[in-house]
């Protein structure tokens, strides 16, 4: 007589037991109660180690990450007023550029304006003497 072993579904209530035996003894080991009550003094250590350490660092004149983070957050707020004004410088100097450009283009125009004011008036002496 042949039966079929299967390995996996062995492994499978194995593992299923084992697990549910962990979980047994865990929790009659470490009750809720218990676990919660070592969390939250482990907060209350976490958060006395990091008013201390910030005390320290601001009796030693030591910068915190607060400090950098704020210190970074200043960089980033006048890099970004720089880049304004720059801009509007840029738009200023273009604007100065059309303008030079403007009136380089408008004295050109006058000096032409007055050579075809001089060929005309040439023109006209020309035709009032022919008559």
């Amino acid at each position: 007589m042949t039966t079929n072993f299967n390995v996996f579904e062995a492994w499978k209530d194995l593992y299923n037991q084992t697990s549910n035996l962990y979980d047994e003894k865990i929790m009659e080991s470490f009750p809720s109660q218990g676990i919660g009550q070592l969390l939250d003094v482990n907060l209350q250590f976490k958060k006395w180690l990091d008013e201390t350490t910030e005390k320290y660092l601001e009796l030693g004149n030591i910068p915190s990450r607060k400090d950098l983070a704020n210190l970074s957050a200043q960089v980033v707020n006048v890099d970004a007023k720089v880049d304004s004004l720059e801009e509007l410088l840029e738009d200023k100097l273009e604007g100065t550029d059309n303008q030079v450009s403007f009136k380089n283009e408008l004295s050109d125009l006058k000096a032409e304006m007055k050579n075809l004011d001089k060929k005309l008036n040439q023109i006209l002496t020309a035709l009032k003497s022919k008559e």
